[in-house]
């Protein structure tokens, strides 16, 4: 499972796991029943997850609704420690994944909207570069391991702060090194293989560092660096499978 996994995240393009991931999950989910772990976001308990990742690293993906660490920490925070379940909201949810999609649209009070360059389950087509839509037209903006595809990240960070309502608010999550200081890119690398070997994956642009949240204060964010799930007991953070290092980047448009 471990090689087969890592195949399909190395050598098939993102939409086409999209468009068969589904049918993925109804095969795999019978094989993992048991009760050592549980998604906090589809409720299902297994034995444990699926591998995950270009490596297939072991007891990550959730079979049923396919989550990973970053999706289930997530969902806790924006129920725990946001308005997001309880106010009436517009949601801008840029690259959405598949197990938030269906739920956060039957949520009544949000008014949500989903959007991608590439993804054919998104509302929008849209470059979140230069994105059309109009200023401060979301109270919430969700863009979850995206960035650090994105040539011109602070580009897309001015967007994503122009498309916000005064007082909104953006969870803009990405994979970090927290041993490097400082942000390391290279618009040069563009080797599949080198860029896989100094950024993590071959389709990453940069590695980021602690200096994160600097970047996404440069373009006018309040950011607020949550570590919410070193406030969960050890038992909860393993049984749900979560990373123990990673921040909550919660960005406010004041």
């Amino acid at each position: 499972m471990k090689k087969f996994i890592k195949f399909l995240v190395r050598k098939v393009p993102r939409r086409y796991l999209i468009m068969f991931s589904g049918l993925f999950s109804k095969i795999i989910t019978p094989f993992y029943k048991g009760h050592n772990v549980k998604c906090p976001v589809c409720e299902h308990e297994f034995r444990k997850f699926l591998p995950y990742g270009n490596q297939g690293e072991d007891n990550r993906l959730c079979p049923y609704c396919l989550t990973l660490e970053r999706h289930r920490l997530l969902w806790l925070y924006l129920k725990n420690k946001t308005n997001f379940f309880k106010d009436k909201l517009k949601v801008l949810h840029i690259a959405p994944e598949q197990p938030f999609i269906k739920r956060f649209r039957n949520m009544e009070n949000l008014e949500y909207y989903t959007a991608d360059l590439e993804s054919p389950i998104a509302d929008i087509k849209l470059d979140i570069r230069n994105m059309p839509l109009e200023d401060e037209s979301f109270d919430v903006v969700i863009c979850n391991h995206v960035l650090e595809h994105i040539d011109d990240d602070i580009k897309a960070m001015k967007e994503v702060y122009r498309v916000l309502k005064k007082g909104g608010w953006a969870i803009l999550q990405v994979p970090i090194n927290y041993n490097r200081d400082k942000t390391y890119e290279d618009p040069t690398i563009t080797d599949h293989k080198e860029r896989e070997r100094l950024f993590g994956q071959y389709d990453h642009v940069r590695e980021y560092g602690r200096d994160y949240p600097d970047r996404l204060r440069s373009v006018g964010f309040k950011v607020i660096e949550d570590d919410y799930v070193k406030t969960l007991d050890l038992e909860l953070i393993e049984f749900y499978r979560l990373d123990p290092d990673e921040v909550v980047y919660f960005n406010v448009k004041e």
